[in-house]
């Protein structure tokens, strides 16, 4: 077979996806209450309290950065899509809390021994190659203090593999439709994403892509990266088992 397998998506096409289109469709996908609700997940899996300063890498337009800052923590965050750093300062104001957004790139972070804790949520780990998924973790630990924590929130592999491929979702406001259409590539282990638009008229279409690792592999890198302990979760904190829908990790340094 032909060695021709995607190993990474390109900043380009990270941009293309979270779009204003990503934006449009938010509520639909993560209403407010289920915002609210992670934002409390995450809040007690890294064992934040008032004033603990966290970062969130991948932070997007600030749904769940913005709520954390509204619970007492000195938030952070960074992205690499302008638009969507431009909605997440909006909902900060008039959310009235300080929070630090940073356009950047997670892989070569401007912080060092800062945070208390920092989190990647929502599928936002495994977009690169595995050398630049390692140096992410690198990042992030170098960001955070001595007894700092890091949480990734990714699909479970084994789940995945699991489900009949393509599979196709499909999420709608007013007239506008957003299908997303699954496949798996069992031989990069990585999951594909076909996001097809239709909105106001008009058809557009993005491609994601990430890498699925299991638990091992992420133990594996993580106390490469600097990690003492790599503990595992199931969705929003439960019981991690091969059938979970979720994997969460939680480091600590």
């Amino acid at each position: 077979m032909a060695d021709n397998i995607a190993d990474k998506v390109s900043v380009y096409e990270i941009n293309s996806y979270f779009s204003d289109d990503y934006v449009y469709f938010g509520d639909v996908i993560n209403p407010p209450k289920a915002n609210d609700r992670q934002a409390g997940v995450i809040w007690n899996l890294l064992s934040l309290t008032t004033g603990s300063a966290v970062l969130e890498l991948g932070c997007g337009y600030g749904r769940i950065t913005n709520r954390l800052a509204e619970k007492g923590a000195q938030a952070a965050g960074l992205d690499i899509t302008p638009i969507l750093l431009k909605k997440a300062e909006a909902d900060a104001a008039e959310r009235g809390v300080n929070v630090e957004y940073v356009l950047g790139d997670m892989r070569s972070l401007p912080w060092r021994d800062r945070f208390d804790a920092a989190f990647l949520w929502y599928t936002t780990f495994g977009y690169f190659d595995d050398a630049d998924n390692e140096r992410v973790l690198r990042e992030a630990a170098s960001s955070l203090r001595k007894g700092g924590r890091l949480l990734i929130d990714v699909p479970n592999r084994f789940d995945s593999l699991r489900h009949k491929f393509p599979m196709c979702s499909v999420a709608q406001r007013s007239d506008n439709v957003r299908i997303d259409i699954f496949s798996n590539d069992v031989l990069s282990d990585r999951e594909n994403l076909e996001r097809i638009i239709v909105r106001d008229g008009l058809v557009r279409r993005t491609h994601l892509s990430y890498r699925l690792y299991g638990f091992s592999e992420y133990v594996r890198m993580l106390r490469s990266a600097g990690f003492e302990t790599v503990e595992a979760f199931g969705k929003e904190g439960g019981a991690f088992t091969s059938d979970s829908s979720r994997l969460v990790v939680v480091a600590h340094k």
